[in-house]
């Protein structure tokens, strides 16, 4: 191979690649708003998910930017992940397309005739003004250009095949055919492009510098070395995007290893469909053909189990927050009996509650910014909140006893006090940041005790905690509301006297008043909790009683 021919064929990779994107960002560009609203509205199911994929991957030409917006909506919250999944295999099947193009036009035309006028066309629009109208030329030129590296690459393989002994490294059975797969990777991942990567194959193959079961092999591994863009995507992403770009691994894995075992089959089946398609049965197109019955497999393999995919994919790269803000005890099966429904409920709360106290403590006890922690609290409460409200509409829609129709209710008010506890602790921390020390003394004990004062109260709030009383918490809120009225006097006294300035009395007074109201929320859930508990004590009592009965009249 001479050094002109190795300087010809990176120059057609380079023409490939510019072209490519050329046209990637020139289609992105003239869809305009299309695209956002295609994955947006067009994914409500798996299989529309699978439609805007094929649709939105021949818009622009690019898998990987189709990967990249998927994962950045998942990331957003915008798309859910089983309408990522379905995206993903619309996309991995839209991608064939490509070798579409190349198989029917690349070999098929002059691409002189072709690529020049485009470029030409392309370019006058680019220069004519109009956003659309220039992202259009821009396209339009990538498509020339693009064509014009196949061109490039068909003039050098001309006549390889006789420098290059690919028939001899293809003799080894599964071993060399492991060897172009290997190839097929290297090439996808150094030009970050499949579509490249799949032409080069394509044009090699359609020269004869490689045998169709190599290339087929190439094809494969192009597929697999796709997967790198995901993990490009995922850096510094949620949780939810790992998982998204996760599926796309494994589905191109999948396909990959199932087509490499089935390679033989897969052959047969180009060779029949091929005969079909016309007597002449070009290299290129065969892989055109291989391409596409590739992706068609992995997506028949893996839509049966899709529901099982997402499941497994949910439950990896979880952080902490994700587990807390997870209901543990609201399961679906027990929606129907309403004593274990009401039970369900009753624990989730107090699992709410228990995050709630500790979001509220976090807040007594620092005087910096909101930390980590307490910004997952406050978004596990609200998450919870949600799943909550759920469960107790799905509930109620249930034939309810008499003592137990207003309790679903109660447990709802309940929530939303906790939610709106976890709240003003985020604002009470947020202030605290924003505040500078008090450097009268005296006054900075008097706050200091009574915020430990308040932290006295939450633990009495809490209904798990031996000799729990609502009435007890209620004597202890009326305590702590003498303790802020006196507070109150000391902070406008200091304010007036100079030892405080207006600002900051202002700014401790709203501190104060908040801390007061958190308080009172943590209070009002206590008789609400505490009539739930005595209604499932009775209710167990009662169940154990019929048990007992039942197990004597039995002897």
């Amino acid at each position: 191979m001479t050094p002109w021919m190795i300087i010809s064929f990176a120059g057609g990779i380079g023409l490939f690649l510019l072209g490519m994107k050329l046209m990637t960002d020139g289609l992105k560009v003239a869809a305009g708003d299309a695209l956002r609203d295609i994955l947006a509205g067009w994914t409500a199911t798996p299989l529309r998910g699978l439609s805007s994929g094929i649709l939105i991957t021949a818009m622009v030409q690019s898998s990987s930017a189709v990967i990249f917006a998927t994962i950045g909506f998942v990331n957003a919250g915008l798309l859910s992940l089983i309408q990522a999944v379905g995206v993903i295999y619309g996309s991995n099947l839209g991608t064939t397309i490509t070798s579409w193009l190349v198989a029917l036009i690349g070999f098929k035309m002059d691409l002189q005739l072709l690529s020049l006028p485009a470029i030409a066309l392309g370019m006058l629009l680019r220069t004519s003004g109009g956003t659309r109208r220039a992202a259009l030329g821009e396209a339009l030129a990538g498509f020339g250009i693009f064509f014009m590296g196949i061109d490039v690459l068909k003039d050098t393989f001309a006549g390889l095949e006789q420098q290059i002994p690919f028939d001899a490294l293809g003799a080894h059975g599964y071993l060399s055919l492991l060897l172009f797969v290997f190839i097929g990777i290297l090439l996808t991942v150094a030009m970050q492009s499949s579509s490249a990567a799949l032409a080069v194959t394509l044009t090699a193959a359609a020269s004869g510098v490689i045998p169709l079961t190599a290339a087929a092999a190439v094809v494969i591994g192009a597929n697999v070395g796709t997967t790198s863009t995901a993990a490009f995507a995922v850096l510094g992403a949620t949780p939810a995007a790992k998982r998204a770009a996760l599926a796309h691994v494994l589905f191109n894995v999948v396909t990959g290893v199932v087509a490499f075992l089935a390679l033989p089959l897969l052959l047969w089946a180009v060779h029949v469909i091929g005969q079909l398609l016309g007597p002449e049965e070009a290299p290129a197109t065969s892989l055109a053909i291989f391409h596409t019955l590739t992706k068609l497999t992995g997506v028949l393999i893996l839509w049966p189990v899709t529901p099982r995919l997402v499941e497994f994919l949910g439950n990896r790269f979880r952080t902490a927050e994700e587990d807390e803000s997870r209901p543990r005890h609201l399961d679906g099966n027990v929606i129907t009996t309403p004593g274990l429904a009401l039970d369900a409920l009753y624990m989730e709360t107090l699992r709410i509650g228990a995050i709630a106290r500790r979001a509220a403590k976090d807040a007594l006890n620092t005087e910096t910014a909101p930390g980590q922690r307490l910004e997952q609290d406050r978004r596990a409460v609200d998450q919870l909140v949600l799943a909550v409200g759920e469960f107790t509409n799905q509930a109620q829609h249930a034939e309810l006893p008499k003592n137990m129709s207003e309790l679903f209710p109660h447990l709802l008010r309940v929530t939303q006090y906790y939610s709106d506890m976890s709240e003003r602790a985020t604002g009470i921390a947020a202030m605290q940041a924003r505040l500078t020390s008090i450097s009268d003394a005296q006054l900075a004990d008097h706050l200091a005790r009574f915020k430990g004062a308040a932290v006295e109260l939450l633990d009495c709030t809490d209904v798990e905690r031996e000799g729990f009383s609502a009435a007890a918490c209620a004597e202890l809120l009326h305590q702590r509301l003498i303790e802020y009225q006196e507070l109150k006097s000391h902070l406008l006294r200091a304010g007036s006297e100079g030892r405080l300035s207006i600002r900051q009395m202002v700014a401790r007074l709203d501190e104060a008043s908040a801390i007061r109201r958190m308080l009172e929320q943590a209070v009002k859930a206590t008789p609400y909790l505490e009539e739930v508990r005595q209604v499932l004590r009775h209710h167990d009592g009662e169940e154990t009683e019929q048990a007992g009965n039942e197990v004597r009249s039995e002897e």
